[in-house]
């Protein structure tokens, strides 16, 4: 079977555009990723694509070209964008088919998101009890850990910092102004101990990743960036996950330590080997523990190493190095996809001021989402 590279890769800046539908600008990102590549839109035989907000994926083809291109649309939540790649991965790696394109985009309304517990297989009094409402199940969930593994609210807001100061660097993010640790802290208090800078908000946005067979990235003279693993998993039980049908917190796996293994035995390698990392962060405390569930650090080891800036752009493992989330808002179809276009764009050393020293080879992903599951991909120059 092949190996698979990222040969092209576009972004449209996240955010707000109110001139742009976010179909328009997934098909922005689409045609930076062609021509990033050095290829034509007649010449993708697939893709694959997801949009939770902005009408289905395949929207885009008008737009493009009605080639007659096999076009699956996707949705698997926050981990859309992911499955989107995973699978377009697989495409190539059968044999199937030698070039593709994964891509996602969405345009949420302003306001937080609004599941609904049906969706979930849930009954509408889960819903009535203020469970599906993510804000208070993510407070919850970093409220426990805190008091297991000791760490402090001075440590969530040194995470926001650091996003805030990184997304100041990268022009495809949001919000593009350093702030203290101290502002965040006197941030108004959405649910404790999570204040309003320590969260992520609904945003627009679109990603585009063309991928390609060995033999056709080397003809294209793209053959720099590799997929080395990837992996997708979902939650198992006793999991404490978004939107569990059960309040009992005994943790089992979760979903993001499970797909996390599956992908550094994949790739063959692991943590100590990775040089730069995207993780999930809907909010402060979602980095702090994927730091540990993706095994870079022991439960509680976070405390010192983000105080000490070991997750910082000149750290010796930089994290969201586009201010990830928290920084560049997150439309469902298209954050994990960005988190891979960070990653490519690290390896190949054209990230500009944000660029991470020391020539990075292997660069690491992953996104969280409902009801429970999480898409790792790792990349190696």
């Amino acid at each position: 079977m092949s190996d698979v590279f990222v040969v092209g890769a576009g972004i449209h800046r996240f955010g707000r555009t109110p001139e742009l539908s976010g179909l328009e600008q997934g098909v922005h990102a689409v045609r930076e990723a062609l021509a990033d590549a050095g290829v034509e839109w007649r010449d993708i035989q697939f893709a694959f694509g997801g949009s939770a907000s902005a009408g289905n994926a395949d929207a885009a083809l008008p737009l493009l070209g009605l080639t007659g291109i096999q076009f699956i649309n996707v949705a698997n939540g926050c981990a859309t964008g992911g499955s989107a790649l995973l699978s377009a991965y697989w495409a190539i790696k059968s044999g199937e088919f030698d070039i593709g394109i994964a891509m996602g985009f969405d345009k949420h309304p302003r306001g937080a998101f609004n599941p609904m517990p049906e969706d979930s297989g849930l009954p509408a009094w889960y819903g009535q009890t203020g469970m599906m409402l993510t804000t208070q199940f993510f407070a919850m969930k970093i409220r426990r850990y805190m008091a297991l593994y000791g760490i402090s609210t001075q440590t969530l807001a040194l995470v926001a910092e650091k996003a805030f100061a990184n997304g100041a660097l990268a022009p495809h993010a949001w919000r593009r102004e350093p702030v203290s640790a101290e502002a965040v802290l006197a941030a108004p208090m959405v649910s404790d101990p999570l204040t309003k800078l320590m969260f992520c908000s609904p945003a627009e946005g679109g990603v585009a990743l063309v991928l390609a067979g060995e033999k056709r990235a080397r003809a294209l003279g793209r053959s720099g960036v590799r997929i080395a693993g990837a992996a997708i998993r979902t939650r198992v039980e006793g999991s404490f996950e978004v939107f569990s049908p059960s309040l009992d917190v005994v943790r089992g796996p979760s979903p993001t330590s499970l797909a996390a293994r599956a992908a550094f035995e994949h790739a063959g390698i692991g943590p100590d080997d990775i040089d730069v990392a995207q993780l999930q962060d809907t909010e402060s405390g979602a980095e702090i523990m994927h730091l540990a569930e993706n095994e870079f650090c022991a439960d509680g080891a976070q405390e010192r190493l983000i105080r000490d800036g070991v997750t910082r752009l000149d750290g010796a493992l930089p994290v969201n190095t586009d201010g990830g989330c928290l920084a560049c808002g997150e439309p469902i179809g298209a954050s994990g996809l960005r988190q891979i276009y960070e990653n490519v764009v690290q390896l190949r050393g054209e990230a500009g001021e944000r660029q991470v020293a020391g020539t990075p080879k292997v660069a690491y992903s992953q996104v969280y989402g409902a009801p429970g599951l999480s898409a790792v991909t790792i990349l190696q120059r």
